[in-house]
């Protein structure tokens, strides 16, 4: 991750840009199986039957052989069941798992980090609310059917009674969320025959995974534990959406018992609405996780039995924590980020999409590649995704193209592997300067911050006041 003429190991950039053996085939098959869904299984052509059939050679040498088999031939006569299409969604998510673990097993060549620490199996416990899963079950398959081109407001409709019903149950109600969001996706593109273009690839995934949510036992409980040491922050990502925001702090967790340094991350989440965007976003994630504002402010986190999922996600508990010492975020990734080891990603999340790797990089120089930044290591280009930075921070393009140092997330998207810088080093009047992503998650007095957080409570003051209205009435 840094030069060897820096005092540490050199990332191997040319891990990043050769070739994965059998990424390139494994994904043509999914490709293939997706276009299939756009048009619909319920008469299925010759293009189609040779796509599915070809979902279940890609996995022939699996323990799914001989159920992805079946269910591809009754699918290719018209005649598929709903276990049927579980198989093929099962193969599906198996073939884009191999490519995850493959990206991953590269990534960790190339950084030099330990490999990621074994998973105990979820343990399956008795499945809530089976006829509910049975009706989601039943409306997925449908969708197969008809393909997304013959969506109409009738069949996405099909889905509300159900995710009505699984919302209550606080067991179901992921599972629910995710149903309601794909169908509030599919209604806005009603009917499907008229849509210019359809998001193929990001439809396949969301139906593949709530089907695959429905089978009992399929979200069984990870085996949870609780730590207790101190969290030394890296970074923050921020994800917005029109209706809802997302932060997720990415650290190094030290152990009390002097155990080996790991990664982990925290996240908060919260409803807004579309009218708060920037810096005011800060307003609606800070009243829910200190760490936002230790993270802004370079400072440890000190945990006391902090609930922690076997995938390395804290379950933040403000009860559970207390400001500890400044610590900066570079210091942290060059003394302790190589040593850090990261939690095995679970079976069903294994996806390319998932892959979010903290990595640190010094002593390169900046370059645009076709109007697109990158960072030269050693003659190497690491192509950088600075559409990722948030609006909701000071650090910008043009901090970055000016930087010697960043901490950022490794990721991989449309067959390349890409930096999301979430703080960089740079100099200002002679001087380095540390500009973070998240620097106004505790607050701010840059000015421009501080506009934006006074839209913000202006926003969301005119919200309120006409909700009242609306409640008094």
């Amino acid at each position: 991750m840094v030069p060897a003429d820096a005092g540490g190991d050199l990332m191997r950039g040319d891990l990043l840009s050769d070739p994965v053996e059998g990424l390139d085939e494994a994904l043509a098959v999914v490709d293939a199986f997706d276009g299939v869904l756009v048009t619909g299984l319920l008469r299925p052509g010759p293009a189609q039957a040779t796509a599915v059939a070809g979902l279940a050679e890609a996995v022939a040498g699996t323990p799914l052989a001989v159920r992805v088999a079946e269910a591809a031939g009754r699918v290719t006569a018209g005649a598929a069941g709903e276990d049927d299409f579980v198989a093929l969604a099962a193969a599906r998510s198996a073939l884009l798992g191999s490519v995850h673990d493959a990206l991953a097993l590269r990534i960790d060549e190339a950084v030099g980090r330990p490999g990621p620490e074994e998973m105990p199996a979820p343990a399956a416990g008795p499945e809530q609310g089976t006829n509910l899963l049975a009706a989601a079950r039943s409306w997925l398959c449908d969708l197969a059917r008809s393909g997304w081109r013959g969506i109409d407001h009738e069949l996405v409709a099909g889905a509300a009674p159900v995710v009505s019903a699984m919302l209550p149950d606080p067991g179901l109600r992921r599972r629910a969320t995710l149903l309601d969001g794909f169908a509030a996706e599919l209604a806005a593109s009603c009917p499907g025959s008229t849509l210019e273009r359809v998001p193929v690839r990001r439809w396949a995934d969301l139906w593949s995974r709530a089907l695959l949510l429905t089978v009992p036992g399929s979200a069984g409980e990870r085996p949870a534990g609780a730590v207790t040491g101190r969290l030394l922050p890296l970074g923050v990502d921020v994800q917005e959406h029109a209706t809802a925001v997302q932060a997720q702090v990415h650290a190094v967790f030290e152990p009390a018992d002097g155990g080996a340094p790991r990664l982990v991350r925290a996240g908060v989440s919260a409803p807004k609405p579309d009218t708060v965007v920037g810096a005011g976003l800060w307003q609606l994630l800070r009243p829910h996780m200190s760490l936002l504002g230790a993270a802004s402010e370079g400072r440890s986190m000190e945990l006391d039995a902090m609930p922690v999922t076997v995938e390395g996600d804290l379950v933040w508990d403000d009860e559970r924590a207390r400001p500890g010492e400044p610590a900066d975020a570079f210091a942290t990734a060059r003394v302790m980020l190589s040593a850090a080891t990261a939690a095995r990603v679970a079976p069903l999340d294994r996806h390319p999409v998932r892959i979010a790797v903290p990595v640190l990089l010094e002593g390169y120089t900046t370059r645009s590649d076709e109007g697109r930044l990158a960072f030269d290591l050693a003659g190497l280009p690491v192509a950088v995704d600075t559409d990722r930075m948030p609006a909701a921070g000071p650090l910008t393009p043009e901090a970055v193209a000016a930087s010697g140092a960043c901490v950022g997330l490794l990721r991989w998207d449309a067959g390349e592997f890409l930096l999301q810088p979430l703080a960089v080093e740079t100099t200002v009047r002679k001087k380095t300067v540390a500009v973070h992503a998240g620097a106004w998650a505790g607050g701010t007095t840059d000015k421009a911050g501080v506009r934006a957080e006074k839209a913000a409570t202006d926003a969301v003051a005119v919200l309120r006041e006409r909700a009242g209205r609306l409640l008094r009435k």
